[in-house]
């Protein structure tokens, strides 16, 4: 099996919390959230569904509380756990990308 690279350690989020990791690509990449809930690990686009904008209000600083990660720009909130648009101007939920946790490091499956 092709082992990924590391995004972050599993101790580099607070427990209930978020942060964002750049993802290196050949056409530039791109930015993911990366949420912590216990030892379960989720990861999405950080990038809302209704109107493309990050999902941060400050770089790599978000809104997350109860389970839910709320978009800075417009209000729109997301379940952690599955990225599902629960409330606030979105139709869609979030984009996941699948991760895993191996000797706590964060990886892309």
């Amino acid at each position: 099996m092709n082992e990924s690279a590391p995004l972050c350690r599993l101790d580099d989020i607070a427990d209930g919390g978020a942060i964002a990791v750049q993802v290196d690509s050949a056409t530039g990449g791109f930015e993911l959230i990366v949420l912590r809930q216990g030892e379960l690990v989720f990861a999405y686009h950080n990038e809302c569904p209704h109107a493309g904008r990050r999902l941060d209000y400050a770089p790599g600083q978000f809104l997350v509380s109860d389970g839910r990660v709320v978009c800075a720009a417009h209000g729109a909130t997301f379940r952690v756990d599955n990225g599902a648009c629960l409330g606030g101007p979105c139709s869609n939920g979030l984009v996941p990308m699948p991760v895993r946790v191996v000797d706590r490091e964060i990886r892309l499956r």
